[in-house]
């Protein structure tokens, strides 16, 4: 199974880009990356049963999804070496980013930045 970026089609009318997908190359079978499969629910439980039509990055709201984004942007196709530095990479800029939160007291900020965090985590990755 080869790992890739998809578009994910939700009611007809919301198209949510750069879902991590799995697929076969010989049957062309494809499924939702599992370390994602949760926050995808998540998204379309959030847009309710009639959503409005539009179109979602789903990189934009999930850190696993956009670290795999800006990889594949870099150099296709996506290779685990590849992949495993640029998580390495964006949770060293979380981690000075929470630094930052935490000397300016901001709670708002780091809440959100260790949302960020725990979707870097080693479900994702493996």
């Amino acid at each position: 199974m080869r790992l890739e970026l998809r578009t994910v089609v939700y009611a007809r009318t919301v198209r949510i880009s750069n879902v991590p997908v799995y697929e076969c190359g010989r049957c062309r079978r494809s499924e939702v990356f599992p370390g994602v499969k949760r926050d995808v629910g998540r998204l379309v439980a959030r847009l309710g049963a009639r959503p409005h039509p539009q179109s979602i990055g789903f990189d934009r709201v999930h850190e696993w999804a956009g670290v795999l984004s800006r990889t594949l942007d870099k150099s296709a196709p996506l290779k685990p070496d590849t992949v495993a530095k640029a998580a390495e990479e964006r949770i060293d800029e979380l981690l000075d980013l929470l630094l930052v939160a935490s000397s300016v007291g901001d709670e708002r900020w780091k809440t959100e930045i260790r949302g960020r965090l725990s979707q870097l985590n080693a479900r994702y990755i493996s």
